[in-house]
Protein backbone atom coordinates (compact mmCIF):
# COMPACT_ATOMS: atom_id res chain seq x y z
CA UNK A 1 0.00 0.00 0.00
CA UNK A 2 1.99 3.28 -1.49
CA UNK A 3 -1.21 5.59 -1.32
CA UNK A 4 -2.70 6.03 1.95
CA UNK A 5 -2.60 8.45 4.36
CA UNK A 6 -4.07 8.86 7.88
CA UNK A 7 -4.79 12.62 7.30
CA UNK A 8 -7.08 13.05 10.58
CA UNK A 9 -7.85 11.23 13.82
CA UNK A 10 -10.68 11.98 16.31
CA UNK A 11 -12.34 10.68 19.68
CA UNK A 12 -14.89 10.26 22.08
CA UNK A 13 -13.71 9.46 25.66
CA UNK A 14 -14.35 5.34 26.86
CA UNK A 15 -16.72 4.96 29.47
CA UNK A 16 -20.70 5.37 30.61
CA UNK A 17 -22.45 8.23 29.53
CA UNK A 18 -26.18 9.91 28.92
CA UNK A 19 -25.93 10.82 25.25
CA UNK A 20 -27.15 8.35 22.62
CA UNK A 21 -24.36 6.64 20.07
CA UNK A 22 -25.40 9.14 17.52
CA UNK A 23 -23.86 12.19 19.84
CA UNK A 24 -20.67 10.04 20.51
CA UNK A 25 -20.35 9.52 16.80
CA UNK A 26 -20.74 12.80 15.79
CA UNK A 27 -18.09 13.96 18.29
CA UNK A 28 -15.51 11.51 17.10
CA UNK A 29 -16.31 12.32 13.55
CA UNK A 30 -16.52 15.69 13.41
CA UNK A 31 -12.88 16.30 15.37
CA UNK A 32 -11.17 13.63 12.69
CA UNK A 33 -12.86 16.04 10.05
CA UNK A 34 -11.30 18.93 11.69
CA UNK A 35 -8.04 17.43 12.19
CA UNK A 36 -7.74 16.79 8.73
CA UNK A 37 -8.71 20.31 8.00
CA UNK A 38 -11.96 19.34 5.65
CA UNK A 39 -15.47 18.88 5.85
CA UNK A 40 -18.31 16.23 4.86
CA UNK A 41 -18.65 17.81 1.85
CA UNK A 42 -14.62 17.10 0.73
CA UNK A 43 -15.95 13.03 2.22
CA UNK A 44 -16.34 10.56 -1.80
CA UNK A 45 -17.48 8.11 1.20
CA UNK A 46 -18.06 7.09 4.77
CA UNK A 47 -17.74 3.91 6.37
CA UNK A 48 -19.29 3.15 9.96
CA UNK A 49 -18.43 0.30 11.92
CA UNK A 50 -20.83 -0.99 15.00
CA UNK A 51 -21.47 -4.19 16.57
CA UNK A 52 -25.30 -3.11 18.64
CA UNK A 53 -27.22 0.41 17.13
CA UNK A 54 -30.25 0.27 15.08
CA UNK A 55 -31.14 0.17 11.08
CA UNK A 56 -29.02 2.81 8.81
CA UNK A 57 -26.76 3.75 11.91
CA UNK A 58 -23.98 5.87 9.53
CA UNK A 59 -26.32 7.90 7.80
CA UNK A 60 -28.20 8.36 11.60
CA UNK A 61 -24.85 9.55 12.96
CA UNK A 62 -23.59 11.86 9.80
CA UNK A 63 -27.16 13.48 10.10
CA UNK A 64 -25.39 15.20 13.06
CA UNK A 65 -22.40 16.02 11.40
CA UNK A 66 -23.02 16.91 7.78
CA UNK A 67 -24.56 14.90 4.90
CA UNK A 68 -23.42 15.43 1.04
CA UNK A 69 -25.32 12.37 -0.47
CA UNK A 70 -22.15 10.52 -0.83
CA UNK A 71 -22.13 7.14 0.13
CA UNK A 72 -22.58 5.92 3.52
CA UNK A 73 -21.84 2.26 4.38
CA UNK A 74 -22.63 0.68 7.59
CA UNK A 75 -19.99 -2.45 8.81
CA UNK A 76 -20.45 -4.82 11.48
CA UNK A 77 -17.52 -7.51 12.04
CA UNK A 78 -17.66 -8.11 16.16
CA UNK A 79 -14.94 -6.36 17.62
CA UNK A 80 -13.01 -6.34 14.23
CA UNK A 81 -15.81 -3.73 12.83
CA UNK A 82 -13.08 -0.86 12.50
CA UNK A 83 -10.41 -3.37 11.09
CA UNK A 84 -13.20 -3.63 8.42
CA UNK A 85 -14.09 -0.23 7.56
CA UNK A 86 -10.16 0.66 7.57
CA UNK A 87 -9.41 -2.12 5.53
CA UNK A 88 -12.55 -1.16 3.04
CA UNK A 89 -11.57 2.28 3.20
CA UNK A 90 -7.93 1.73 2.70
CA UNK A 91 -8.67 -0.77 -0.69
CA UNK A 92 -11.24 2.18 -1.96
CA UNK A 93 -8.63 4.95 -1.97
CA UNK A 94 -5.53 2.57 -3.35
CA UNK A 95 -8.04 1.27 -6.31
CA UNK A 96 -8.48 5.10 -7.17
CA UNK A 97 -12.08 4.41 -6.22
CA UNK A 98 -12.05 7.33 -3.71
CA UNK A 99 -9.95 10.22 -2.74
CA UNK A 100 -10.90 10.97 0.70
CA UNK A 101 -12.92 8.38 3.02
CA UNK A 102 -13.73 8.87 6.49
CA UNK A 103 -13.96 5.37 8.89
CA UNK A 104 -15.84 5.83 11.69
CA UNK A 105 -16.58 3.07 14.98
CA UNK A 106 -18.81 3.96 17.46
CA UNK A 107 -20.61 1.76 19.96
CA UNK A 108 -22.48 2.00 23.15
CA UNK A 109 -22.58 -1.56 24.70
CA UNK A 110 -24.63 -2.88 27.48
CA UNK A 111 -23.38 -4.04 30.73
CA UNK A 112 -22.24 -7.46 30.89
CA UNK A 113 -20.63 -10.06 29.28
CA UNK A 114 -21.61 -10.36 25.80
CA UNK A 115 -22.57 -13.78 23.83
CA UNK A 116 -20.05 -14.41 20.99
CA UNK A 117 -21.49 -15.64 17.53
CA UNK A 118 -21.10 -19.16 16.35
CA UNK A 119 -22.82 -20.93 18.78
CA UNK A 120 -26.07 -22.53 19.24
CA UNK A 121 -28.84 -21.21 21.45
CA UNK A 122 -28.24 -23.80 24.13
CA UNK A 123 -25.07 -23.30 23.89
CA UNK A 124 -25.53 -19.71 25.07
CA UNK A 125 -28.16 -20.18 27.13
CA UNK A 126 -26.07 -22.16 29.52
CA UNK A 127 -23.26 -19.87 29.67
CA UNK A 128 -20.63 -21.74 26.50
CA UNK A 129 -21.00 -19.05 24.67
CA UNK A 130 -20.32 -16.30 26.58
CA UNK A 131 -16.89 -14.23 26.01
CA UNK A 132 -14.72 -14.97 29.37
CA UNK A 133 -15.22 -19.09 28.81
CA UNK A 134 -13.67 -18.80 25.75
CA UNK A 135 -10.79 -16.80 26.83
CA UNK A 136 -10.13 -18.52 29.61
CA UNK A 137 -9.65 -21.97 28.20
CA UNK A 138 -7.17 -19.61 25.84
CA UNK A 139 -5.81 -18.43 29.29
CA UNK A 140 -5.91 -21.88 30.83
CA UNK A 141 -3.73 -23.40 27.18
CA UNK A 142 -1.21 -20.69 27.35
CA UNK A 143 -0.51 -21.57 31.34
CA UNK A 144 -0.46 -25.42 30.35
CA UNK A 145 1.82 -25.18 27.13
CA UNK A 146 4.10 -22.35 28.81
CA UNK A 147 5.82 -21.17 31.36
CA UNK A 148 3.36 -18.24 32.18
CA UNK A 149 1.78 -18.18 35.47
CA UNK A 150 -1.80 -16.32 36.68
CA UNK A 151 0.56 -13.82 37.96
CA UNK A 152 1.66 -12.75 34.78
CA UNK A 153 -1.62 -12.50 33.87
CA UNK A 154 -1.98 -10.06 36.71
CA UNK A 155 0.67 -7.61 35.66
CA UNK A 156 -0.24 -7.62 32.19
CA UNK A 157 -3.45 -5.71 33.68
CA UNK A 158 -0.90 -3.98 36.57
CA UNK A 159 1.15 -2.44 33.54
CA UNK A 160 -2.18 -1.52 31.01
CA UNK A 161 -3.83 0.44 34.35
CA UNK A 162 -0.72 1.86 34.82
CA UNK A 163 -1.08 3.15 31.74
CA UNK A 164 -4.21 4.29 31.06
CA UNK A 165 -3.19 6.74 34.14
CA UNK A 166 -1.92 9.37 31.37
CA UNK A 167 -4.81 8.66 29.09
CA UNK A 168 -7.91 11.23 29.23
CA UNK A 169 -10.28 9.22 26.70
CA UNK A 170 -9.68 5.43 29.16
CA UNK A 171 -12.68 4.72 31.58
CA UNK A 172 -10.34 3.28 34.26
CA UNK A 173 -7.33 5.58 35.37
CA UNK A 174 -6.25 4.42 38.32
CA UNK A 175 -3.22 2.32 38.87
CA UNK A 176 -3.81 -1.38 39.83
CA UNK A 177 -1.35 -3.86 42.06
CA UNK A 178 -0.96 -7.20 41.63
CA UNK A 179 -2.69 -8.06 44.89
CA UNK A 180 -5.43 -6.36 43.84
CA UNK A 181 -5.71 -7.97 40.60
CA UNK A 182 -5.47 -11.04 42.31
CA UNK A 183 -7.75 -10.27 44.96
CA UNK A 184 -10.53 -9.06 42.25
CA UNK A 185 -13.41 -11.79 41.62
CA UNK A 186 -13.13 -15.24 39.98
CA UNK A 187 -15.18 -14.94 36.71
CA UNK A 188 -14.07 -18.02 34.93
CA UNK A 189 -10.57 -19.35 36.05
CA UNK A 190 -7.91 -18.53 35.74
CA UNK A 191 -9.39 -15.08 34.44
CA UNK A 192 -10.58 -12.80 37.46
CA UNK A 193 -12.32 -9.07 36.85
CA UNK A 194 -9.51 -7.09 36.52
CA UNK A 195 -7.89 -9.12 33.85
CA UNK A 196 -11.10 -8.71 31.87
CA UNK A 197 -11.82 -5.53 29.89
CA UNK A 198 -15.42 -4.30 30.13
CA UNK A 199 -17.66 -3.41 27.51
CA UNK A 200 -18.89 0.09 27.00
CA UNK A 201 -19.36 3.14 25.08
CA UNK A 202 -17.42 5.44 22.94
CA UNK A 203 -16.59 6.40 18.89
CA UNK A 204 -13.28 7.37 17.22
CA UNK A 205 -12.89 7.93 13.74
CA UNK A 206 -10.17 8.57 11.26
CA UNK A 207 -10.22 10.25 7.67
CA UNK A 208 -8.07 8.64 5.28
CA UNK A 209 -6.94 10.15 2.03
CA UNK A 210 -4.79 9.47 -1.39
CA UNK A 211 -0.96 10.74 -0.89
CA UNK A 212 -2.04 13.09 -3.86
CA UNK A 213 -4.84 14.65 -1.91
CA UNK A 214 -3.21 15.11 1.49
CA UNK A 215 -0.10 17.15 -0.24
CA UNK A 216 -2.33 19.35 -2.24
CA UNK A 217 -3.90 20.27 1.05
CA UNK A 218 -0.80 20.73 2.53
CA UNK A 219 -1.51 18.23 5.45
CA UNK A 220 1.75 17.78 7.16
CA UNK A 221 0.48 15.58 10.33
CA UNK A 222 -0.55 12.68 7.72
CA UNK A 223 0.75 9.47 9.05
CA UNK A 224 1.22 6.45 6.11
CA UNK A 225 -1.45 3.77 6.45
CA UNK A 226 1.11 0.95 5.09
CA UNK A 227 -0.79 -1.76 5.66
CA UNK A 228 -4.24 -3.37 6.38
CA UNK A 229 -5.05 -7.12 5.99
CA UNK A 230 -8.01 -8.30 7.17
CA UNK A 231 -9.04 -12.36 7.73
CA UNK A 232 -11.54 -14.51 8.52
CA UNK A 233 -11.81 -18.54 9.89
CA UNK A 234 -11.98 -21.52 8.03
CA UNK A 235 -14.07 -24.68 8.62
CA UNK A 236 -10.75 -26.07 10.58
CA UNK A 237 -9.40 -23.17 12.08
CA UNK A 238 -8.60 -22.72 15.84
CA UNK A 239 -12.57 -21.32 17.06
CA UNK A 240 -15.11 -23.53 16.07
CA UNK A 241 -19.01 -23.23 16.93
CA UNK A 242 -18.31 -24.85 20.13
CA UNK A 243 -16.21 -25.20 22.92
CA UNK A 244 -13.45 -26.75 21.36
CA UNK A 245 -9.61 -26.46 20.93
CA UNK A 246 -7.17 -28.30 18.29
CA UNK A 247 -3.75 -28.91 18.70
CA UNK A 248 -1.65 -26.62 16.16
CA UNK A 249 -4.63 -24.79 14.89
CA UNK A 250 -4.00 -21.90 13.09
CA UNK A 251 -3.70 -18.44 14.52
CA UNK A 252 -5.87 -16.02 12.70
CA UNK A 253 -4.03 -13.16 14.13
CA UNK A 254 -0.70 -14.68 13.11
CA UNK A 255 -1.93 -14.79 9.86
CA UNK A 256 -3.52 -11.35 9.52
CA UNK A 257 0.03 -10.20 11.02
CA UNK A 258 1.68 -11.83 8.42
CA UNK A 259 -0.15 -10.71 5.29
CA UNK A 260 0.17 -7.09 6.37
CA UNK A 261 4.18 -7.19 7.52
CA UNK A 262 4.26 -8.47 4.04
CA UNK A 263 2.48 -5.70 2.60
CA UNK A 264 3.92 -3.57 4.01
CA UNK A 265 7.89 -4.69 3.48
CA UNK A 266 8.15 -4.64 7.33
CA UNK A 267 9.18 -6.56 9.97
CA UNK A 268 7.47 -7.41 13.12
CA UNK A 269 11.27 -6.13 14.81
CA UNK A 270 10.81 -2.73 13.18
CA UNK A 271 8.33 -2.00 15.11
CA UNK A 272 8.16 0.78 17.64
CA UNK A 273 4.74 0.66 19.97
CA UNK A 274 1.67 -1.85 19.47
CA UNK A 275 -2.06 -1.59 20.73
CA UNK A 276 -3.37 -4.85 20.68
CA UNK A 277 -6.65 -6.44 21.34
CA UNK A 278 -6.19 -7.45 25.34
CA UNK A 279 -10.05 -8.20 25.43
CA UNK A 280 -8.55 -10.13 28.42
CA UNK A 281 -4.96 -10.01 29.90
CA UNK A 282 -4.05 -13.86 28.07
CA UNK A 283 -4.99 -12.52 24.68
CA UNK A 284 -2.47 -9.76 25.20
CA UNK A 285 0.54 -12.40 25.99
CA UNK A 286 -0.98 -14.39 23.14
CA UNK A 287 -0.85 -10.83 20.86
CA UNK A 288 2.92 -10.64 21.38
CA UNK A 289 3.18 -14.37 19.65
CA UNK A 290 0.34 -13.73 17.03
CA UNK A 291 2.50 -10.61 15.83
CA UNK A 292 5.65 -12.06 15.95
CA UNK A 293 7.14 -9.89 19.00
CA UNK A 294 8.39 -13.31 20.42
CA UNK A 295 9.04 -16.69 19.48
CA UNK A 296 5.81 -19.21 20.87
CA UNK A 297 6.43 -20.00 24.76
CA UNK A 298 8.55 -16.76 25.07
CA UNK A 299 5.16 -14.36 25.43
CA UNK A 300 6.10 -14.01 29.68
CA UNK A 301 8.83 -13.91 29.25
CA UNK A 302 8.79 -10.65 27.28
CA UNK A 303 6.32 -9.04 29.59
CA UNK A 304 8.69 -10.34 32.72
CA UNK A 305 11.51 -8.25 30.73
CA UNK A 306 9.59 -4.67 30.76
CA UNK A 307 9.77 -4.39 27.21
CA UNK A 308 6.09 -3.95 26.64
CA UNK A 309 5.85 -1.27 29.68
CA UNK A 310 6.40 2.27 29.12
CA UNK A 311 10.11 3.17 28.76
CA UNK A 312 10.56 -1.06 27.34
CA UNK A 313 12.12 -1.63 24.59
CA UNK A 314 8.64 -2.30 22.77
CA UNK A 315 5.62 -0.57 24.66
CA UNK A 316 2.52 -2.50 23.92
CA UNK A 317 -0.78 -0.74 24.59
CA UNK A 318 0.42 2.62 25.95
CA UNK A 319 -2.88 3.52 26.01
CA UNK A 320 -4.33 1.47 28.56
CA UNK A 321 -5.77 -0.91 26.07
CA UNK A 322 -9.04 -2.30 26.22
CA UNK A 323 -8.25 -3.40 30.24
CA UNK A 324 -8.33 -0.01 31.03
CA UNK A 325 -9.72 1.86 27.93
CA UNK A 326 -13.35 -0.43 28.10
CA UNK A 327 -14.54 -1.84 25.01
CA UNK A 328 -16.64 -0.07 22.87
CA UNK A 329 -17.27 -3.11 19.99
CA UNK A 330 -17.13 -1.07 16.80
CA UNK A 331 -14.89 1.65 17.75
CA UNK A 332 -12.07 -0.21 19.23
CA UNK A 333 -9.81 -1.07 16.35
CA UNK A 334 -10.63 2.62 15.63
CA UNK A 335 -9.04 3.57 19.29
CA UNK A 336 -6.07 2.09 18.57
CA UNK A 337 -5.49 4.02 15.54
CA UNK A 338 -6.31 7.40 17.34
CA UNK A 339 -3.23 6.39 19.83
CA UNK A 340 -1.04 5.35 17.11
CA UNK A 341 -1.44 8.30 15.28
CA UNK A 342 -1.14 10.19 17.78
CA UNK A 343 2.36 8.27 19.18
CA UNK A 344 3.86 8.67 16.10
CA UNK A 345 2.80 12.39 16.01
CA UNK A 346 4.67 12.54 18.90
CA UNK A 347 1.71 13.88 21.01
CA UNK A 348 0.82 11.72 23.93
CA UNK A 349 2.67 13.62 26.56
CA UNK A 350 3.56 11.30 29.47
CA UNK A 351 2.60 8.27 28.13
CA UNK A 352 4.51 9.20 24.63
CA UNK A 353 6.79 5.96 23.24
CA UNK A 354 10.38 7.97 22.08
CA UNK A 355 11.03 8.45 19.04
CA UNK A 356 8.11 6.00 17.64
CA UNK A 357 8.00 5.82 13.97
CA UNK A 358 6.20 2.23 12.97
CA UNK A 359 3.14 1.65 14.91
CA UNK A 360 1.10 -1.62 14.92
CA UNK A 361 -2.79 -2.02 15.89
CA UNK A 362 -4.44 -5.47 16.13
CA UNK A 363 -8.19 -6.85 16.28
CA UNK A 364 -9.83 -9.70 16.89
CA UNK A 365 -13.72 -10.51 16.27
CA UNK A 366 -15.66 -12.91 18.11
CA UNK A 367 -13.09 -15.95 16.63
CA UNK A 368 -14.38 -15.47 13.30
CA UNK A 369 -11.90 -12.14 12.03
CA UNK A 370 -8.48 -10.79 12.35
CA UNK A 371 -6.94 -7.43 11.32
CA UNK A 372 -3.54 -6.41 11.69
CA UNK A 373 -2.67 -2.31 10.52
CA UNK A 374 0.57 -0.92 10.48
CA UNK A 375 1.27 2.62 10.35
CA UNK A 376 4.89 4.73 10.11
CA UNK A 377 5.65 8.48 10.63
Amino acid sequence: MQNVVVAGVGIHPFGRFPAGYRDLGAVAASEALADAGITSDDLDMTLVANVGAEMAKGQNVMDRVGRSGRPIVNVESACGSSGSALYLGSRLIESGAARVVLCLGVEKAPRGFIASSGFEDWQIATGLGVNPVYFALQAQELIHQTDATVEDLADVSVKNHGHAVHNPNAMYRAEVTRDQVLDSKMVCPPLRLLMLCSPNEGAAAAVLMHRDEVTRRSNTDGIALRAVSLVSREPDDWFVPAVSYRPNRTSLSAHAAALAFEEAGISAAEADVVECQDTDSASELLAYRDLGLCPEGAEAGLLRSGATALGGALPVNPSGGLLSKGEPLGASGLGQVHELVQQLRRRCGPRQVEDASVGVGHVMGAGHVASVVLLTR
